[in-house]
């Protein structure tokens, strides 16, 4: 049995991984952290593993915040990991929907939007990263099949703590986690 390659990158998914998800949230005083999610992301940057949000952000599409709403959102994200010694790498967002108010994020099926895999495919070759040096971290069948997509092994996040949820999931291919 062949030992699997150790971690370069962790994909998350957003809203429901790293952040509670109220449903289009833009707005930094609605940012709940998931349990264990600001120690995760400390862990793998300790640990020498980049970790990259894929997004996917129709409420831009939908006219219920614009991209720059979004990241002041995920400066916000940044400025909450900070105290554990976290970062976020990159952040991948793709404001497009099919029911877009506005002409130039409608898209009936653009390639950025999980389930679809662009965004992971451009983290991929921005990070210069082979699919089996990263993982995809996500809440939604959508997300699991993004990473599938992508060549990427996906997995599914139920909730509960983040760091637990890691440290159980990625076993020995990242034993520098922290504990």
């Amino acid at each position: 049995m062949s030992k699997k390659a150790p971690l370069k990158a962790v994909f998350f998914d957003r809203d429901g991984v790293l952040n509670l998800d109220h449903g289009y949230v833009c707005e930094p005083d609605r940012l709940d952290w998931i349990d264990g999610a600001r120690e995760a992301v400390a862990a793998l940057n300790a640990a020498g593993v980049k970790v990259l949000v894929v997004t996917n952000q129709s409420g831009v599409a939908r006219g219920y915040f614009t991209e720059a709403q979004v990241d002041v959102f995920h400066a916000a994200l940044q400025a909450g990991l900070a105290p554990f010694g976290g970062r976020i790498d990159a952040f991948y967002v793709a404001p497009h929907h099919q029911d877009a108010v506005e002409d130039r994020y409608r898209h009936a099926d653009h390639p950025d939007r999980k389930p679809n895999p662009g965004m992971i495919l451009r983290g991929l070759a921005d990070w210069s990263l082979a699919p089996e040096e990263t993982v995809l971290v996500g809440d939604k069948g959508s997300d699991v099949e993004a990473a599938r997509r992508a060549g990427v092994v996906g997995l599914r996040f139920r909730g509960g703590d983040l760091l637990a949820f890691l440290r159980e999931s990625l076993g020995e291919r990242l034993p520098s986690i922290g504990s």
